[in-house]
């Protein structure tokens, strides 16, 4: 990989690399999206590179070190638990939109559903967070978009939820911080 990224000075490298490392770990983007992202990454940050020689080797990097650092999770992860408790919210009524761009996409969902009782969200880069530090940020809202406040039955539900399935979880200056190690199994 060094020789493929030579030309470009050693923090665009290291910026590269990271953006591929988060974009794979993740396990929300498609083989599509990660070369479209990187892609454009490439070519406003490294405008001498060939985009079309270098994301795959950016890509390649990142999938070779995920592997490594899979065979060595443990059968059940905190992503696994995580979906464990985004699927009961849903079960009691609640819109889950994962890995979104933005609230404004997360909203349109919310608007289209039926009979919501919340909406609990975070997006991409909400999740490139929790891979590189530990620590993903989880919206709620009520029906109606107003964010939920301390208190409130809706945001106790979900912090006892996340607590009773191994995912330690407070209430922050209006978002949820979940603490868990972002070890998603990828299959890219």
């Amino acid at each position: 990989m060094s020789e493929g990224l030579q030309a470009v000075d050693e923090r665009t490298a290291r910026e590269l690399r990271g953006l591929a490392r988060v974009l794979v770990r993740s396990g929300y983007a498609d083989h599509a999206t990660i070369t479209a992202a990187l892609t454009e990454a490439v070519s406003e940050d490294a405008p001498a590179m060939d985009p079309a020689a270098l994301v795959p080797l950016l890509i390649g990097e990142a999938v070779v070190d995920l592997n490594k650092d899979a065979a060595t999770w443990p059968e059940v992860t905190d992503p696994d638990r995580l979906d464990a408790v985004l699927a009961e919210l849903e079960r009691r009524g609640l819109v889950v939109v994962r890995y979104t761009s933005d609230h404004h996409a997360a909203r349109e969902v919310l608007e289209v559903a039926e009979q919501p009782t919340g909406l609990v969200f975070f997006t991409d880069t909400d999740v490139w967070h929790a891979v590189d530090f530990g620590m993903l940020e989880l919206k709620l809202w009520h029906p109606d978009t107003a964010n939920v406040a301390p208190g409130e039955p809706l945001l106790e539900d979900v912090l006892a939820l996340l607590r009773a399935n191994g995912l330690p979880a407070t209430f922050d200056e209006g978002r949820i911080e979940v603490i868990l190690s972002w070890q998603r199994r990828v299959h890219l």
